[in-house]
């Protein structure tokens, strides 16, 4: 993986002039490609790389050029293309000679070949650029589920993006401003965002399937793919088949390396399942996996079993363990620890985010990366198979706003009055449900609850799974771990999306389907563990740390948390709240404390000027 950027000016643009702003842009993205720098810079044009080399370390230098008579491709790029091989030959057949095994050479050369089409022939993460000399335009895009970021803004006739925001506020014609809408998404939204909004006055997000091109006329964009509801006639057993042969291709295309991979291991259903099919394809090659679980401090000690977190995970870790001849490693985290990384997660992803299950992920990455470049996790098995409790209970699905964010009345609680009267926390957020909901596409002739479940399916995959992505790449690049989910190959996605609910949740069962696929590949303790979430600290230190950062912030006088939120109402979160979760299981009342320190870090680091 790697990190991009650069800028396309007017005509009379001279990018020349502006190299060192460029190197500036540079450096700050060079945690996601510690090993190689590159730059390419002519007329109007500016387009800059960091790299982590995982496939053909040395022939895999960008930005890389292509010419073919007249016309000339400048290429960077930002992440991996599982179908390599089958491009290759396509392209070999075409004519085109080869001079790398880089998947970035594949992806030029598509480029030059096919054009905006070759979109339509990509398996893969991705976040790209390419500058057409020869048409003095530019183009850009992003994956289908939008796993690798890329984010823009136009300023004076001029296109500047990059990987990461902080890159973008490096450049002199970017300020960290925000507006009414910014605190809105901050307060309303929360770690979420709207699709396509960088949050930050004037920068924008180019989201999961678009495209965009950028000329002296202006920024055009377009949707290349979403999901599409069609019909299946497939029986279950039919499914069962497909769902089996799906996932262990994705899982098994997503372990090609250059560099040593290993796998997440939570001892949930997600995890155990890439880890077996990981297992037992790298004991094939005569090779040993390497996996990875972490856990907090005296956790066990403290737990207490909910709805929504029945168990904790040591044990089933062990009957994991016990199933694969992988080599385990165990990470232990310390409460203070995770509370002082809560400023890093802050740095890593330019916002502020899913408070302690961003800053546990960037100190387990850390860890991982002293023995590993690559990584596969389980993410977004649960939105495409429908693993939630709001996708199981009647009740929740039924209901109308956003399922992981019913919490209104508290979120508005906390905004000063002058912001609480020019925002409508119910309008605001479901305007953004309403058009998430109209925007499914569902064919005429399904029924009632079809219909919703595809709504349901569609609403996680715009918004939840976005803000577990951004998680996911932020707080792993930051220590240059490339973590890859096997579970978002778009084949995954759009077959799940076509099928009728009763499969998925075959026999009541969350992800039923899923479970009768790998019923071959699991421990029986693991293929009938209930959902549990991404393992959080229980610990009361914690709570007492956060608390106590959180009142010295309010001992301040100028604190800029207290420029947007009221004292009135983090005292009262301080006391104990309501109870009212912030964000679904995952943010209760610690986190919110610690969501509320990220929000005062991110005004005093990033010198956020409120308009």
């Amino acid at each position: 993986m790697c990190g991009i950027a650069g800028q396309i000016g007017r005509e009379d643009f001279d990018a020349g002039r502006y190299r060192e702003i460029y190197e500036d842009m540079q450096y700050v993205l060079r945690r996601r490609g510690p090993d190689q720098r590159g730059m390419y810079i002519e007329g109007r044009a500016a387009l800059v790389h960091t790299r982590l080399c995982v496939i053909d370390v040395e022939n895999g230098r960008q930005p890389m050029v292509f010419r073919r008579g007249v016309q000339k491709f400048v290429l960077v790029y930002n992440g991996e293309l599982y179908n390599t091989d089958e491009l290759r030959d396509e392209l070999r057949s075409l004519g085109h000679r080869f001079e790398t095994r880089s998947d970035t050479e594949a992806l030029g050369r598509a480029y030059m070949q096919w054009g905006e089409g070759a979109l339509e022939r990509l398996n893969g993460i991705f976040a790209f650029a390419v500058w057409e000399e020869h048409k003095q335009r530019l183009f850009l895009a992003r994956d289908r589920v939008g796993v690798k970021p890329l984010y823009y803004a136009l300023r004076g006739g001029s296109i500047i993006f990059a990987s990461e925001i902080k890159a973008l506020l490096r450049h002199p014609d970017i300020r960290a401003a925000a507006d009414e809408t910014t605190i809105a998404e901050l307060i309303f939204l929360g770690p979420g965002h709207t699709p396509g909004t960088g949050v930050f006055r004037g920068i924008e997000e180019l989201e999961g399937g678009m495209c965009a091109a950028f000329t002296e006329s202006g920024l055009t964009k377009r949707r290349y793919w979403e999901l599409r509801d069609r019909e299946l006639d497939d029986t279950y057993g039919q499914a069962v088949e497909k769902t089996r042969a799906l996932v262990v291709d994705a899982v098994t295309r997503q372990l090609v390396s250059d560099v040593p991979v290993c796998t997440f291991l939570s001892g949930g259903l997600d995890s155990g399942i890439i880890s077996s099919i990981a297992d037992r394809h790298m004991r094939g090659g005569g090779e040993r996996l390497r996996t990875f679980s972490v856990g907090y401090s005296d956790n066990e000690k403290y737990f207490t079993a909910g709805k929504f977190q029945p168990n904790s995970d040591a044990d089933y870790i062990g009957y994991m363990n016990d199933a694969l001849e992988a080599e385990h490693f165990d990470v232990t985290l310390d409460n203070a620890r995770l509370a002082d990384a809560l400023y890093e997660a802050v740095d890593a992803r330019d916002l502020p985010g899913m408070a302690d299950v961003d800053a546990s992920l960037l100190l387990f990455c850390r860890e991982v990366k002293n023995r590993a470049t690559v990584a596969l996790s389980g993410e977004c098995a649960d939105e495409i198979f429908g693993g939630y409790p709001w996708y199981t209970d009647r009740e929740i699905r039924a209901r109308s706003g956003f399922p992981w964010a019913q919490s209104n009345e508290l979120r508005r609680s906390f905004l000063r009055p002058e912001f609480a009267r020019a925002l409508d926390v119910g309008e605001y957020t479901a305007r953004r449900y309403r058009e998430t909901v109209e925007g499914s596409h569902v064919l005429p002739s399904r029924g009632a609850e079809e219909r919703r479940m595809r709504e349901m399916v569609n609403l996680n995959f715009r918004w939840f799974m976005q803000t577990l992505l951004v998680r996911k790449d932020t707080m792993s690049m930051y220590s240059g771990l490339e973590v890859r989910v096997p579970f978002c190959d778009h084949r995954i996605a759009e077959y799940l999306y076509a099928l009728p609910w009763e499969y998925k949740n075959r026999g009541g069962v969350e992800k039923g389907l899923l479970r009768d696929a790998v019923s071959e590949l699991l421990p029986r303790e693991i293929l009938t563990r209930k959902k549990s979430p991404y393992p959080k600290t229980h610990n009361p230190e914690y709570l007492a740390i956060v608390s106590a950062r959180l009142r010295a912030v309010l001992s301040e006088a100028n604190a800029p948390l207290l420029t947007v939120v009221r004292r009135e109402a983090l005292e009262a979160l301080l006391a104990g709240g309501d109870g009212t979760p912030w964000y679904g299981q995952l943010m209760t009342t610690p986190q919110t404390i610690a969501y509320f320190l990220q929000i005062n870090y991110w005004l005093t680091k990033y010198r956020v000027d409120i308009i």
